[in-house]
């Protein structure tokens, strides 16, 4: 996968773009993090909030992911890709 990768925040957050395009079925994905033990904050069917790994973690159903706090634009693909793979 490749990625296009947005600083947000004052560079204090990174985000993810897929470059491909495709949905994630927010439900699925919901079950998905949860098994993975990650605690859901928000959730509808455009995005999920959870913190994950000490971070707050946004994923869109378009497939970006933002990770706050995180400056590691390498981390944010590694992350990225891990957590697209188990959703879609």
């Amino acid at each position: 996968m490749k990625f296009t990768i947005s600083r947000l925040c004052g560079g204090e957050a990174l985000m993810s773009i897929p470059q491909d395009s495709f949905e994630i079925d927010m439900e699925k994905a919901s079950k998905v993090l949860k098994d993975m033990g990650c605690d859901i904050k928000q959730q509808d069917g455009m995005m999920i909030v959870f913190t994950w790994n000490g971070m707050e973690t946004t994923l869109y159903s378009q497939g970006k992911i933002m990770f706050f706090p995180l400056k590691d634009k390498n981390l944010c693909i590694k992350y990225s890709i891990s957590f697209l793979e188990k959703v879609i």
